[in-house]
This record gives structure tokens, sequence and C-alpha cells, in this order.
């Protein structure tokens, strides 16, 4: 299957990762017949003037079939989340997001959809195989036997059922990625839902335009992680979706950093130290979590392109000209 052939839906487009897919496609020639996200869209993070864009609550299931209509292919990104500060104070909300794939799964089976996409995410692994920052690189087999992450990485592992059994049941052909902490420009930096590459980048920012040299990390800054930049995202998610990959495969960078080496390389940027202060009692997820991608790369031969060095760097010049726009019109 070829895009450039389908008339493409993505769902969650006023989101972070939808904006950047929805914009990617565009850019190329694709056909965004529409664009769906719950917020209004003057607060979408990227709108495109091409097809229809459309401000909805795809929990519902006559929005999800009018979501739908005339459309050959659909990418569902849609989901209520954030970071971790947000996933573990709100698992009833991140599981009622169930709603919206049954549903568009129901509408896409129904329209006689050709290719449907999952956006899962790494939160479906097994926590047991996490417990240690010195992680062995997860397997996608590894999300089994389940214990996934309370709330949010339940209802992606759920929801991965549902595209397997949609297919195997009704023919719907479907993709699913377990995307690894996505970051990058145009998306959440603060008000509790950012992630940690956006928050730790502000709160450097921040250290710096006040003068008062100092950080809150949450845990003990020990933790360790893979961050992929969007750019390496998106094109990963339609190779994912051209492909003839039936199971659900990982979708991240294998270079792993600690919570510390993040904020060393944000003060980098910043030229500053700042005195770190540890918050243990803050959401801060499993101690280690990186991607094996042995298998994308035997499928696909897909590997990111952009370095955690040079993707932080454009996130943070991004995040500071935001900065400064907010103080810009709070003197206004």
């Amino acid at each position: 299957m070829k895009l450039k052939n389908e008339k493409v839906v993505v769902c969650g487009a006023g989101g972070f990762i939808g904006g950047h897919l929805a914009k990617s496609l565009l850019d190329d020639g694709v056909q965004v017949v529409r664009a769906v996200d719950i917020k209004p869209i003057d607060e979408w993070y990227q709108v495109s003037a091409t097809g229809e864009n459309l401000s909805a609550d795809l929990r519902s299931a006559s929005v999800c079939e009018q979501a739908v209509d005339g459309a050959t292919v659909v990418f569902n990104l849609a989901a209520d989340m954030g970071g971790m500060g947000f996933i573990e104070n709100n698992k009833a909300l991140c599981m009622l997001s169930v709603l919206i794939n049954t549903h568009m799964l129901m509408a896409a089976q129904r329209a006689g959809i050709s290719c449907f996409f999952f956006s899962s995410s790494a939160c479906v692994y097994n926590a047991d195989r996490q417990r240690n920052a010195d992680v062995i690189p997860l397997r996608e087999a590894d999300a089994y036997p389940a214990l996934a992450e309370d709330g949010y990485g339940w209802e992606k592992l759920f929801s991965e059922r549902m595209c397997r059994h949609f297919e195997e049941d009704f023919g719907l052909r479907c993709r699913v990625a377990r995307y690894h902490n996505v970051y990058g420009p145009l998306g959440t930096w603060n008000g509790g839902r950012e992630k940690a590459p956006a928050a730790i980048c502000r709160k450097v920012l921040q250290a710096k335009l006040s003068g008062k040299h100092e950080i809150e990390i949450w845990g003990d800054g020990n933790q360790t992680r893979s961050f992929m930049y969007i750019d390496d995202c998106t094109r990963g998610s339609r190779m994912i979706m051209e492909s003839d990959i039936h199971e659900p495969i990982n979708l991240g960078s294998s270079e792993i950093v600690t919570i510390n080496q993040l904020v060393d390389i944000a003060e980098g940027f910043a030229g500053i130290k700042l005195k770190r202060y540890y918050n243990l009692s803050a959401p801060k997820g499993v101690s280690g979590r990186n991607s094996d991608n042995t298998l994308i790369q035997e499928y696909l031969g897909w590997e990111p392109s952009t370095t955690l060095q040079n993707g932080l760097r454009i996130t943070y010049d991004w995040i500071s000209e935001q900065m400064q726009h907010e103080l810009a019109g709070s003197y206004a």
C-alpha cells in the first residue's frame, strides 16, 4: 500500500504527534481528507489549510462514523494523555481513551477502510522488566506476560488486542506502533501534560531567566529512557502503515540516557550549571526503559536519524521562543 494512493484521516491531528504527521503527509502530496481532534481548532498545535479540520469528540461512535466518511486509511493517534505527571494522576481518563479506538475500529470496519494505524506506547511493557535503570532493551515480546503501566498502559495494550482481533475476525488490516517517548517542537511544554524533554528544557530556561540557578528533578535522576525526535516518529509511522507488518512493533530510539544526563544537555544549551533538588515522591515512572530496534531494522531498515543532542537543541530553542513570547505578552 502506498499512502499517495489513499484518502487519509488523521485522528488526534490537533495534538503534537498528530499535527506533525498530518503536515508531513500533506507536504509529500498525500491527500488528508480530514483532520480530527477534540480541542477547538484555535488550540491545535498545527492547522492545515488542506482538507477538513474537524473539532469533535472521537469517544462518540457517531463522530467516528463522520470521521471516516470518504476515507480509505485511518491514522488513530487520538488519546487523552500526557507526561508521567498526568498519566499517574489521571488513570481513569487515560482508560476512557479505549472508547476512541473501539469506536474508530467499528466505524473503520463498517466503512471498508483499507488500513488502520494505532499509536500504542512503550507503556504496555511488563513493569518487572523495567525495575533497573540498567535496563535490557525491550523487545516486542516483552509486553507479555502483561503487567503494563497502570491506566494508560493497560488501555494501550487492550487496544492493541482490539486491532489484532478486528484484523483476524473482520479482515481490517491494522498496523500498531509502540511509540517510545516522542519529543520535539510544536508540542506541550507546560501546564502538566508535558513530557520529560520539554519539562526539563522549560525548567532550565526558567532558571536562566530568573537567575535562580536551581532545578527540581522528579525521582533520583538516574532513571533511564530513550527519546525519539518527532520527524523520526512521523517517518517511521508512515513506513509501518505502508508495510506488511501485522504485529505491534517498537518505534523509538535506542540511544539511552539518564534524566540527569538530559539535564546536563539542556544546561549546556543554556550555558549554566544548576543546583539539583530531587523530588523522590513525584511521579517518575519505571526505573529504566529502552527500545530494542532489532525487529523494525529487519523489516524496514528504520533507525532514527536525529541524535538526542540535535533534537533537544531544536526543542530547547522552540520552547525558548514560546517563553519569550509569553513574557513579551505579559508586559504588553
